[in-house]
């Protein structure tokens, strides 16, 4: 059974900074490519980074410079790790297959707010 379950979010002040994780199980990771894709209050879901099989990862333009994506292969683990945090991250982040968020989990709330 494919699964996925994020954690590490919380609630930051701005500037601050966050890990979360992805543990996925019923598949292994480094054959797919992967999102980060989040779910602001009213908004509808948007990715934020990605990787493929390679290990080449994009981020969308906001985050650059402020989130990196990775990957441990070994623990079949997705990781995001965001600095500089701003309110305007606040959102529930999963991971997922794709861009329009397959197969995601029950994501993270990430609260960025002073």
């Amino acid at each position: 059974q494919v699964q996925l379950v994020e954690s590490g979010g919380g609630l930051v002040q701005p500037g601050g900074s966050l890990r979360l994780s992805c543990a996925a199980s019923g598949f292994t990771l480094n054959f797919n490519w992967m999102y980060w894709v989040r779910q602001a209050p009213g908004k509808g879901l948007e990715w934020v980074s990605r990787i493929s099989p390679t290990g080449n990862i994009q981020y969308k333009d906001s985050v650059k410079g402020r989130f990196t994506m990775s990957r441990d292969i070994a623990k079949n683990l997705l990781y995001l790790q965001m600095n500089s945090l701003k309110p305007e991250d606040t959102a529930i982040y999963y991971c997922a297959r794709d861009a329009m968020g397959t197969g995601k989990g029950q994501g993270t709330q990430v609260t960025v707010s002073s």
